[in-house]
């Protein structure tokens, strides 16, 4: 009797889903970034959307096949794929080793922009391929989406997003300009350090300085990897009227990867909505074989090491170093390896082509985190508390480390020169200072004393969008003014033009009357 009752409203149920679920155009960007969209996508999945994202051929992470969504795969190389940046870390890593020198970091710079400018001119490229696709651009348009979602590291979702006049949602820390605040929130140098300086928000003159000139590398970078991409492409498909910033401006809501956490206190904007650590969860039990070799680490528990997605390998004497320091303690250790079995391997350590990163760090035998730096793995070590050796490589991870470093909850190591006394130092600081765990607990607390979860709130915004078609009340309008506007140079300059009338007025006055006096004077004396 009551069976045929719990079918009909499990049907009606479902239909319900089905009816108010969205469908969502998604431009995701490959790698690190894939593995926080994907948490995005399955959350939306669940609630009901249908979810179609633009893949490239030579993606390495974004599947052609998922039960999640579905995918347009372009027969284009996107510029950014395993093997391309692999290569690049490598040479970044071999150019530092070579020297420090003022010229060899600009060499280094030099590369990033240039590889950089190339995944760019590769995007509007592609971008170009689909505008002038008249059968692709009317499926889309058929397809009546609600939303586009897609992560500004580069252009190409947003120009889609404005050229199908859809709304936009931002998954967003970095664009390819810098820091996603630097963009759409005021950011006075006097207390917000540009990425890349490592300062923080208390600095001294010579910081000042030094954050100043950092700003100037930032505008060069602009416009050198931004500029001559965008700003041709733009003027065509948009107008000459348009510049490329203001379509990334007017972005609906920025769905920011960061909290004031991680993050110093800065200016921020109403559509700018918080979700640092929103794949963060609780930890899953590990398989059967290496939950034993965790249990078997006694009361010295388990050291974590992973250098994130980009590095196979390093050099054979870094991991050497990494090892035979390793092999000097009583900790077990879990090491994310490919490449050379190192030579000086200690029985304590497990070498793995992958780990479960979350759920070995919210194992309670974890101890510390040995790491890149990538804002993923800082996040959830945060979430469950684990304090950090860093060794960042390139990108944000200097930063990143840097913040950690000035919390109290890390010791960072330099990559190129790391050995293995200083590396077994800097553990040994880790595992056995109170001060970096204590830190770091209460990182964790403040992280999760939230009313709501992360993605609730993540997802609650984007659907926030679908429902009213954009969130335009939450955009301001500075992005439609000039700079001149935008720092009221005009009314500054109408202003002193104003007092300087009046002063000439009045000397003028001043001088007329000071003659009448004397002409009477003269003529009273005569």
């Amino acid at each position: 009797m009551y069976r045929p009752m719990l079918l009909a409203l499990a049907v009606l149920l479902c239909a319900s889903g089905w009816a108010t679920g969205g469908k969502i155009l998604v431009l995701p960007v490959d790698g690190s970034h894939w593995i926080n969209m994907k948490v995005l996508l399955e959350e939306l999945h669940g609630r009901g959307h249908e979810i179609m994202v633009i893949r490239h051929t030579d993606n390495w992470y974004i599947k052609p096949e998922s039960n999640f969504y579905k995918t347009i795969t372009l027969n284009l190389s996107s510029g950014f794929n395993e093997h391309t940046f692999g290569l690049s870390v490598t040479k970044l890593i071999k150019m530092r080793r070579e020297g420090a020198s003022v010229w060899a970091r600009l060499a280094i710079q030099y590369d990033v922009m240039n590889m950089f400018y190339e995944v760019n001119k590769k995007v509007v490229q592609m971008l170009g391929n689909i505008f002038e696709d008249k059968e692709t651009m009317n499926s889309l348009h058929d397809a009546k989406y609600d939303v586009v979602l897609t992560d500004p590291v580069f252009g190409g979702g947003v120009l889609l997003a404005h050229r199908l006049g859809l709304p936009l949602v931002f998954n967003v820390r970095w664009v390819f300009q810098n820091e996603g605040h630097q963009i759409i929130a005021p950011s006075p140098l006097s207390y917000v350090p540009i990425h890349g300086a490592q300062l923080t928000d208390k600095m001294t003159f010579f910081q000042r300085i030094k954050n100043m000139m950092n700003y100037f590398f930032v505008c060069f970078k602009v416009w050198y990897v931004a500029d001559s991409n965008y700003k041709p492409f733009v003027h065509r498909y948009f107008g000459p009227d348009v510049h490329y910033m203001e379509l990334f401006q007017a972005a609906d809501i920025w769905l920011m990867r960061n909290d004031f956490i991680f993050e110093f206190p800065r200016p921020t904007m109403p559509n700018v909505i918080y979700m640092s650590g929103f794949q963060c969860k609780p930890p899953k039990p590990l398989p059967k074989e290496l939950e034993d070799f965790v249990q078997s680490s006694g009361q010295h528990g388990v050291i974590v090491m992973t250098l994130g997605t980009l590095v196979a390998e390093l050099p054979e004497d870094i991991t050497d170093s990494i090892a035979a320091a390793f092999a000097r303690l009583p900790q077990k250790v879990v090491w994310r390896h490919q490449g050379k079995r190192p030579s000086t391997l200690g029985n304590n350590t497990l070498l793995l082509d992958w780990l479960p990163q979350n759920d070995l760090l919210g194992h309670p035998k974890t101890k510390v985190f040995v790491a890149h730096g990538g804002t993923n793995g800082l996040q959830e070590a945060i979430y469950h508390g684990v304090p950090l050796v860093g060794l960042p490589l390139m990108f944000d991870q200097h930063d990143n480390c840097f913040r950690m470093q000035v919390r109290g909850v890390a010791k960072v190591m330099d990559i190129a020169t790391v050995n293995e006394g200083d590396f077994l130092a800097a553990l040994k600081a880790v595992l056995y200072e109170p001060s970096y765990r204590q830190n770091m607990t209460k990182l964790s607390a403040l992280h999760r004393d939230q009313p709501i979860k992360p993605l609730d709130r993540a997802m609650f915004w984007i659907e926030f969008v679908m429902r009213h078609k954009g969130a335009a009340h939450l955009r301001t309008e500075s992005y439609k003014m000039s700079t001149i506007q935008y720092y009221c140079i005009d009314v500054m300059a109408f202003l002193l033009a104003l007092v300087l009338t009046v002063v000439a007025v009045c000397v003028s006055l001043l001088k007329f009357l000071w003659r009448r006096l004397l002409s009477r004077s003269k003529l009273k004396k005569q």
